[in-house]
């Protein structure tokens, strides 16, 4: 319900009392820097995903994930999402700037990956999706 409320609130522009509640910097910041919400990326049917924000300006890519739960997150999920947006828009990783972050207990966690983080990720998407194709076309 928390994800509903933050992402309507950033499609409305309409910003939270400024505070260190991690709800209020998730949305107040996806604002600020005009990002968009629930953003699907594909690659294909065997890999794919959706951003809770993300934006693509200037030659920076930043992706936001908010966290409502206590478990900590992983930033491996948004290197991920980052290697879809790049595949699924042709972008090679070392041609951009890339900013993650995640929103979480109060805190805000930043990564920036590079491509020699990113590329490996790539081909083991790519790998795979051929493995998994080629098994459901002799399955089916």
């Amino acid at each position: 319900m928390l994800h509903d409320f933050a992402a309507q609130c950033i499609r409305l522009g309409q910003k939270l009392p400024k505070s260190r509640k991690t709800l209020n910097m998730y949305v107040n910041d996806a604002i600020g820097f005009r990002m968009t919400v629930e953003q699907p990326l594909f690659y294909s049917e065997n890999c794919f995903g959706t951003a809770d924000a993300i934006s693509f300006r200037n030659r920076l890519l930043r992706i936001h994930d908010y966290k409502s739960g206590v478990t900590p997150a992983r930033m491996e999920q948004l290197e991920i999402y980052t290697a879809l947006f790049c595949l699924e828009y042709k972008i090679k990783p070392v041609d951009i700037d890339i900013e993650l972050r995640i929103y979480q207990s109060d805190e805000i966690i930043v990564h920036n990956p590079t491509a020699e983080d990113l590329v490996p990720i790539i081909d083991k998407i790519i790998s795979f999706d051929k493995v998994i194709t080629k098994i459901k076309a002799e399955e089916g």
